[in-house]
C-alpha cells in the first residue's frame, strides 16, 4: 500500500538532525553535543503549577486559541520584553509548540507553486511543510555573510510568486542574529509588496551581547511571530509555543489550528501561566551560564583553528570543517563518532549550504564541554588537521 502514499509526504526525509542523533545514541559512552534541548530542568514553580492543573481536574477541552488568562500573559511578556503590543483575544494563539505554529502558518498562507525564501544554512523544519503545501523554498546562500540574512542577501530572490520569507532568528545552527538596521531596511523594503515574513523568534530569550528586536516592531501588519518556552523556560517536553499576528491572519491560522489539534494541551496551559507570570525571568540565570559556556567554546574553537562566527544567541556554534580534511559533513561527523566517540550533528542537515559544516550545541555542562572539545581537538589531530 505504500505506493499510495501522498507523493509530497514520500518525498520528504526525516530530520538530519534527528536521523543522525538515532544512528549513534546506541553507541557507549559518547559525549552528545547534538540536540537543542536545554540541560536545565523545567523550574519548580511552573512544574507544580502543572501538578496543581490535574488535581484540579484542569484536564479538559480549553478554548481553541488557548486558556484567557494564557493569552493575556503571552501578550503581556511580549510587550515587556520587546516591546509588541498585541490583542489577547484576537492576535494571539497558543500552539503545541513552535512547530506546529509554523506548520498552520504556512497552511494558512501557501498556495500551490507559491515561493517561500529562507536563509541557507537554516534548521530543517521549515523546508518539508512548504513542499507539503505544494509550495516551493527558495535558499539564499548566506555563507559568505558571516550567516546574515540582509536585505542586499533576500531582493535578488524576490519574484512574483514570493508568498513569504522566513526570518529565523537567533539561528538555529548558526546563532546569529539580526542589527535593528537590518530589520529596519528589510522591513522598509517589504512595507508594499504583498509579501507575508514569518518571524520564528524561539531564542529571542537567548541572546547575548543585544537585546532581542522583532521585526513586527516595523512592519506588524505582515509578520507572523512564532515562539514558545522550550528553550527559555526548559520547556521542551511540554510543547508550548505562540503565535502573534494581526486578527485578520489569525482568525484563519485559527481554523487550521482547530482542526489540527482542537487546543493546546491544558494542564501545560496552566504551566505556561506560571513560567510567563512568575517565572518572568527564568530565563536570565541560564543565560548567563550559556554565555559562560559560548565563550568557552569560542576560545577552544579558535585555539584549534577553526573557522567559526562567534554566536549572539542560541546555544549553537556552526564550525567551518578544515580543507585538509576531506570529508563531507556526514561522514566527518559520523568518523568522530567512531575515533573519539563526539556525536555533532552534520551541516548537510541544514540544507546543502551546510555541507562542509557541523553543529556543535553548548546546552551542556562546562565539564562535558571541555571533554568533548578534549575529544574533538585529538580528532582534528589525528586527522593531520595542520593547525593542530
Amino acid at each position: 500500500m505504500e505506493h499510495l502514499i501522498n507523493t509530497k509526504v514520500q518525498a520528504i526525509e526525516v530530520s538530519g538532525i534527528r536521523k543522525f542523533y538515532n544512528m549513534v545514541s546506541h553507541i557507549d559512552d559518547v559525549i552528545s553535543l547534538t540536540i537543542g534541548q536545554p540541560d536545565f530542568h523545567t523550574p519548580k514553580h511552573v512544574k507544580e503549577a502543572g501538578i496543581q492543573a490535574i488535581e484540579e481536574n484542569f484536564t479538559s477541552y480549553t478554548h481553541n486559541a488557548g486558556i484567557s488568562e494564557l493569552r493575556v500573559a503571552a501578550c503581556q511578556f511580549v510587550e515587556q520584553k520587546y516591546n509588541l503590543s498585541y490583542d489577547s483575544e484576537s492576535e494571539v494563539i497558543v500552539t503545541m509548540g513552535a512547530s506546529e505554529a509554523i506548520d498552520i502558518s504556512f497552511r494558512t498562507i501557501l498556495a500551490e507553486g507559491t515561493e517561500v525564501i529562507l536563509p541557507g544554512p537554516i534548521y530543517p523544519g521549515y523546508e518539508p511543510i512548504i513542499r507539503m503545501c505544494g509550495a516551493v523554498p527558495v535558499h539564499v546562500d548566506i555563507r559568505g555573510n558571516q550567516f546574515r540574512f540582509t536585505l542586499e542577501m533576500i531582493k535578488p530572490y524576490i519574484t512574483d510568486k514570493t508568498r513569504c520569507i522566513v526570518l529565523p532568528y537567533p539561528s538555529n545552527p548558526t546563532g546569529v542574529s539580526l542589527t535593528e538596521g537590518e530589520l529596519k531596511e528589510i522591513a522598509d523594503y517589504l512595507r508594499e509588496k504583498e509579501i507575508f515574513i514569518l518571524a520564528d523568534e524561539i531564542y529571542s530569550e537567548l541572546t547575548y551581547d543585544q537585546p532581542h528586536l522583532s521585526i513586527a516592531s516595523y512592519l506588524k501588519e505582515k509578520t507572523i511571530v512564532i515562539n514558545g518556552l522550550s528553550k527559555s523556560h526548559a520547556m521542551t517536553g511540554w510543547r508550548i509555543g505562540f503565535l502573534f499576528a494581526p486578527s485578520n491572519i489569525t482568525k484563519h491560522i485559527l481554523k487550521v489550528h482547530q482542526y489540527n489539534v482542537s487546543c493546546a494541551n491544558s494542564i501545560a496551559q496552566r504551566a505556561a501561566l506560571a513560567a510567563l507570570t512568575t517565572g518572568i525571568n527564568d530565563a536570565i540565570p541560564m543565560k548567563k551560564e550559556y554565555i559562560t559556556r559560548r565563550d568557552y567554546v569560542y576560545n577552544r574553537l579558535r585555539a584549534m583553528g577553526l573557522n567559526v562566527v562567534k554566536p549572539d544567541g542560541a546555544f549553537y556554534f556552526f564550525v567551518k570543517i578544515p580543507d585538509s580534511i576531506s570529508l563531507n559533513s556526514f561522514d566527518f561527523a559520523l568518523e568522530m563518532v567512531h575515533q573519539v566517540k563526539v556525536a555533532v550533528v552534520p551541516g548537510s542537515a541544514f540544507s546543502e549550504y551546510g555541507e562542509g559544516y557541523f553543529r556543535l550545541s553548548f546546552a551542556v555542562s562546562l565539564k562535558t564541554l571541555e571533554t568533548g572539545l578534549n575529544r574533538i581537538e585529538q580528532f582534528l589531530v589525528n586527522t593531520k588537521h595542520p593547525h593542530c
